[in-house]
């Protein structure tokens, strides 16, 4: 008669000891159980670590954002300017070199106007009306009328080209008032600043002539 076998010699203890009751095996029990505190807290650790480098290369972004905004800000203002100031040097260089002409051509004149003043105040002064005898009185005063009206015209004539000598400012502080010319030309010159100008260059040659004939007649009069 064959041997009883016990069925117990053929039964693995330890797979038994970890099957579970719904026929799993343990490893699948391992990845379905819930993490642990130590887990929890490394994961929130690693996603703060994750967050502040993010925050920290915002913060570089940031700062090179505002360093290119600087730079074209920079840049914006430079071409404006450099804009701005060759438009404004080019128009001041052209006002200022055509009033240096100006004011050159009007230093010349004045130059040789005081040359002129200087002679004619020297010949005024010049006249002493001491010297003058009986014989030569005529004469002598004819002389003098002459060296007047030369100065009186070398005056007039300086009037018209430099107003400063009637008065008038040739510069203005503020406004849009131009400044006074330095010479006005006979073309624009009124009806009445002609006649003066005329009467100015004729009177001494009819002051001449009258004085000339006055003392020709003293001498025709004159008892012989």
């Amino acid at each position: 008669m064959a041997s009883q076998h016990d069925t117990t010699d053929f039964v693995d203890t330890d797979f038994q000891a970890h099957k579970s009751p719904y026929g799993t095996t343990s490893s699948t029990t391992t990845t379905l159980r819930a993490p642990t505190r130590e887990e929890v807290d490394s994961k929130v650790a690693e996603a703060q670590q994750r967050l502040a480098e993010l925050k920290r290369a915002q913060e570089e972004l940031e700062r090179e954002r505002s360093a290119l905004e600087e730079v074209r800000r920079r840049q914006t203002e430079f071409q404006a300017g450099r804009t701005e100031m060759i438009q404004n040097l080019t128009r001041g260089l052209g006002l200022l070199e055509e009033t240096e002409f100006t004011a050159r051509r009007d230093a010349e004149q004045m130059a040789k106007s005081i040359g002129e003043f200087r002679d004619a105040l020297a010949k005024v002064q010049n006249i002493n009306e001491e010297t003058w005898s009986k014989d030569n009185f005529n004469v002598e005063l004819t002389r003098a009328l002459t060296t007047i009206e030369n100065a009186r015209m070398e005056w007039n004539g300086a009037r018209l080209k430099f107003p400063v000598l009637s008065g008038q400012a040739t510069t203005t502080v503020s406004g849009n008032v131009p400044p006074a010319k330095a010479g006005i030309s006979l073309a624009e010159m009124s009806v009445g600043q002609l006649c003066k100008l005329g009467l100015a260059f004729t009177w001494p040659l009819a002051a001449v002539a009258l004085l000339g004939l006055g003392a020709l007649v003293a001498i025709l009069l004159r008892p012989h």
